[in-house]
């Protein structure tokens, strides 16, 4: 018995520690051109502009079809074809600007799904919790689809606008078939 035990209070975005999976970074290589989205649609239109880095020639309305925006293993499935799965990353609620340095560091490919507003601890009558958003980070660079490049839509992780916002979930995106795939 360990008498001296504490639980961990805390832990990196993706602990390694003791593990042999392939570490990354995975798509250090890949050239992302910001696709605008239309309407509602930032998980279709983030899918769609990551599954194009590969040579793909997808559009949104692809992805629409084939996922659950507020289901991620539908995010992943949808992006096996292309060779890409996603895997959870340790966090919170805390804000972005918190894990933003870590990020970067990684020197990768991420999305970031976050609360728009302060999230409330019940949904609405509909079911709906609160209005969330994704981005994608690649490398030190920010992509959000909801912007035109121009206006904060491309710019680097630090000088987003809103790095305040409290985070809903982290993805790392990785290889087909990464140990850590949803």
């Amino acid at each position: 018995m360990m008498s001296n035990w504490k639980p961990n209070p805390t832990a990196p975005l993706w602990y390694q520690e003791g593990s042999t999976e392939p570490t990354g970074p995975f798509f250090h290589g890949i050239e992302l051109h910001h696709t605008k989205q239309v309407g509602p649609s930032c998980v279709a239109t983030t899918l769609s502009m990551v599954a194009n880095a590969t040579g793909a020639n997808t559009t949104p309305e692809d992805f629409k079809t084939v996922t659950n925006s507020q289901a991620p293993h539908t995010w992943s499935e949808a992006l096996k074809e292309y060779g890409l799965q996603l895997a959870y990353c340790n966090n919170d609620v805390r804000r972005l600007d918190y894990f933003v340095d870590e990020l970067v560091a990684y020197d990768d490919l991420f999305f970031l799904c976050f609360y728009s507003e302060d999230p409330p601890s019940d949904p609405k009558p509909s079911g709906k919790l609160c209005t969330a958003h994704i981005i994608t980070l690649h490398r030190d660079t920010i992509y959000d689809t909801a912007k035109f490049p121009s206006s904060g839509g491309e710019c680097k992780a630090h000088d987003y606008s809103r790095l305040e916002r409290q985070t809903k979930r982290i993805f790392r995106v990785v290889p087909l078939y990464h140990p850590r795939c949803i």
